[in-house]
């Protein structure tokens, strides 16, 4: 059973990122969203995390694009309709709200 965990708050203002990742199946994929994609800043604790995780990650494209954040290629951007897509594909969905 896989879940799609949805993160939307940064990663700078409490521990869902933290709790999140340490909830990861390996089945499981972490769809950042919002203010989340600060995640995503080189050299931060939170990227640091991620990437060393190797979690499946997906960003969408137009949260990072109006934060001017770039997308690294260990994750994978996509916009919403591919967002429906990763909910239909996984048995659940879990917003960290």
């Amino acid at each position: 059973m896989s879940t799609l965990h949805v993160l939307s708050h940064s990663p700078f203002g409490d521990e869902r990122l933290t709790s999140c990742l340490r909830l990861l199946g390996s089945a499981d994929a972490l769809l950042l969203s919002g203010d989340a994609v600060y995640a995503l800043q080189p050299g931060t604790a939170p990227f640091i995390a991620l990437e060393s995780r190797k979690v499946k990650l997906f960003v969408l494209a137009e949260d990072a694009q109006a934060r001017a954040v770039q997308v690294p290629d260990w994750a994978e951007a996509i916009d919403y309709p591919a967002f429906v897509e990763l909910s239909i594909h996984h048995d659940k969905v879990n917003s960290w709200l």
